[in-house]
């Protein structure tokens, strides 16, 4: 199992997680928190996917990646006493799914041929849509809207994926960096409550 594909498992995981708690703080249904935390989970990678024309989708070619929704979705059942004490879990889970979801999303671009301001694009894209898909199932204005820096974080850390491998730079420390930079951006910017200039 290669960096890639582990980090992919985790990130479909801790986004299941973010779903299936986005859903219970309405809902105790378990088929709905599982649902939520599925769509969750594959919503940004599965629409990329069709964008590119890549088939079969990732979470059909490959069983596992069931596997891991379902560990998601029995966690956020299982602990839910636990989880719901730490601060901030929502957020954490989320800022970790975005992470992990903007490099591999831009990872898989690159993979198939296209330019690197596309796989920019598409590295982005495969992390914002399973939240604003998540959202929008239950009932909240998407995170993509709010006064958050969100999509900006995982569009810088998608293009410091695409001039880091322009340079070279190995495959393994280039996930892990551009992905620090997407947690790292998102955190801060929370902590000091900053966001991006208005339209006003």
């Amino acid at each position: 199992m290669d960096l890639q594909y582990g980090l992919e498992l985790v990130g479909t995981f801790v986004f299941a997680i973010s779903g299936a708690l986005a859903i219970r703080e309405r809902e105790h249904d378990m088929f709905g928190a599982g649902f939520t935390g599925f769509i969750t989970a594959i919503g940004g990678g599965t629409l990329r996917d069709i964008l590119l024309d890549s088939y079969p989708l990732v979470w059909i070619g490959d069983v596992k990646f069931l596997y891991a929704i379902l560990a998601g979705v029995l966690t956020a059942f299982i602990f839910p006493n636990f989880l719901s004490r730490l601060r901030k879990t929502f957020f954490l889970f989320d800022t970790l799914g975005i992470g992990f979801f903007t490099v591999l999303g831009v990872e898989k671009a690159l993979s198939l041929g296209v330019r690197p301001e596309i796989a920019a694009i598409m590295g982005m894209f495969s992390a914002v849509m399973g939240g604003v898909i998540r959202d929008t199932l239950t009932n909240e204005i998407p995170i993509l809207f709010r006064k958050e820096v969100y999509a900006s974080a995982c569009l810088a850390g998608a293009v410091l994926y695409v001039v880091l491998n322009y340079f070279e730079v190995e495959r393994d420390y280039n996930l892990l960096i551009s992905m620090s930079l997407v947690i790292s951006i998102r955190l801060i910017s929370m902590k000091y409550k900053l966001s991006l200039p208005r339209l006003d």
